[in-house]
């Protein structure tokens, strides 16, 4: 069982995030340093390493969770921070080839306040590019030791985060109301598959590197799964509500583009007269332009849309608090896993 150190919660998540990224970096440039340089330069533009054309720039990249759920996990499965590297440096290049095909799919022209790859370099090239990195975080498991179970894991998280963009994409054409309609339960199921299968393929392949028993694999696999589906639903609310300044989003960016997420459905599935009007309005041409979307939010709150998802997404962060309570963890990166996760789920909302 996890014992909790008395200074684990002094540590705060971007601390936590900027350790594990100053230990992964070296290696994943070292990684797209192997492809080949027009690809490579695609690359590195994704992480935020250059601009369009290759010059050096400061931009941002992401925060690197999935990284750092991969070093954490090696640590909290008793060994070196180092023994988690490789895992991070493959989840990281899938995590990257998903975000540049996800943007393509999406219609998505901006990522992190900027072109997204296919905008600045093109369709065809942007898809190279994710193909590439897809192939270089095979082939950095398949030359570790773990490589066998490495890339089981890895293939069984590529095959749910499939799934989950395909029920995505297929929420787009489904009715509001009626038979047809997408219910939450099925939202659940595409938010484990898009974004918890990675989650959970990061802290799995951490312990799997760090020789971690099969039961603890299982373990942080299943914790990773239910903090992708609360760190799905916290999106989603903050899609809706979420402050721009903070988000680096449109406010009510998700409703103008008639997205079902949780809130919404959640919404629409509570009975009584406000989920009716909401219902008749998400189905006119009003709730498309901002006023439209300001309407269509104050309706979802009323109707106890946001706080049924936001109770929702706590009760996945609870859920992941058992399952780490579960399994033997060194304390101090447990610790660490549990600011991390708690960070994820508990986001400006």
């Amino acid at each position: 069982m996890i014992v909790a150190p008395t200074t684990s919660r002094t540590t705060t998540a971007p601390q936590v995030l900027a350790r594990c990224r100053a230990l992964v970096g070296p290696a994943l440039v070292r990684a797209v340093d192997r492809l080949h340089p027009w690809v490579g330069e695609m690359a590195a533009y994704s992480f935020g390493w250059c601009e369009s054309g290759g010059a050096p720039t400061g931009h941002p990249g992401g925060k690197g969770i999935r990284q750092a759920l991969a070093v954490l996990a090696a640590e909290a499965a008793g060994a070196p921070a180092q023994a988690g590297v490789e895992a991070a440096v493959a989840v990281e290049l899938v995590h990257a080839f998903s975000l540049l095909h996800d943007d393509i799919m999406d219609g998505d022209a901006a990522r992190r306040g900027r072109p997204a790859v296919w905008k600045a370099y093109g369709t065809g090239p942007a898809v190279l590019a994710g193909d590439a990195l897809y192939a270089l975080a095979v082939e950095t498991l398949a030359a570790s030791p773990a490589g066998p179970e490495a890339l089981r894991l890895l293939a069984t998280a590529l095959g749910d985060l499939v799934s989950g963009q395909a029920d995505d994409l297929l929420f787009a054409a489904r009715p509001w109301t009626g038979p047809e309609r997408v219910r939450p339960e099925e939202y659940r199921t595409m938010a484990e598959h898009k974004t918890g299968a990675l989650l959970g393929c990061a802290a799995s392949l951490g312990a799997v590197f760090a020789g971690a028993p099969p039961e603890t694999v299982t373990a942080l696999d299943r914790a990773g799964r239910h903090l992708g589906i609360a760190f799905q639903i916290v999106d989603a609310v903050l899609g809706i509500w979420g402050d721009p300044a903070v988000t680096g989003k449109p406010a009510h960016g998700d409703l103008r583009e008639r997205k079902k997420s949780l809130p919404v459905l959640a919404a629409l599935d509570t009975p009584g007269p406000t989920a009716a009007r909401l219902a008749a309005f998400l189905q006119s041409a009003g709730a498309a332009d901002e006023a439209g979307a300001r309407r269509a939010a104050a309706l979802i709150d009323e109707a106890g849309g946001r706080a049924a998802a936001l109770a929702e997404a706590a009760d996945h962060i609870a859920s992941v608090e058992r399952v780490l309570g579960g399994i033997p963890l060194a304390a101090a990166a447990a610790g660490e896993l549990r600011v991390l996760m708690d960070y994820m789920g508990d986001r400006e909302v």
